[in-house]
């Protein structure tokens, strides 16, 4: 899984990071923004094809990742947590801000490349029991910035 991921991650270097012009030359030509867009859209879908192959994926004792899927310019990954006998109500209450803060920080350092693209990245958890949100957290070079994890 992880010599997969890597390479979708390797894959995902070759997006432009130029998102924030309306042209771009390349090779002495302008390259619309949005021919930009549809390049990374396409990478995207590769990488979540990819990745799709090995799901589910344990993650670690009470978390496994489910689902891989694009929206336009945004990965989202899907993560069940089996926290049994805990409730919903207290995983989000009890975890909800520590989970909040590693996944930021490890998306941020992680998915650099993915975000300077202008690809945001959402990861959801559901609950293995009762298959409900229990929260979503979706990072963008912005956040990041603002959070300064860049």
């Amino acid at each position: 899984m992880m010599k997969k991921l890597l390479l979708s991650i390797i894959m995902m270097l070759t997006l432009s990071p130029f998102t924030n012009a309306t042209e771009v030359v390349k090779d002495g030509k302008e390259y619309p923004l949005e021919k930009l867009r549809e390049q990374n859209q396409k990478i995207i879908k590769m990488v979540v094809e990819e990745v799709s192959k090995n799901l589910p994926q344990k993650v670690n004792k009470y978390t496994q990742m489910i689902k891989i899927r694009d929206e336009n310019l945004t990965l989202i990954y899907t993560f069940e947590i089996n926290a049994s006998p805990k409730s919903d109500e207290t995983v989000r209450k009890e975890g909800k801000a520590k989970m909040q803060k590693n996944v930021s920080k490890g998306i941020c350092q992680s998915s650099k490349r993915f975000l300077e693209a202008g690809v945001s990245i959402s990861y959801e958890y559901i609950s293995a029991s009762t298959k409900k949100e229990l929260f979503t957290f979706t990072m963008t070079q912005k956040i990041c910035k603002e959070l300064k994890y860049d």
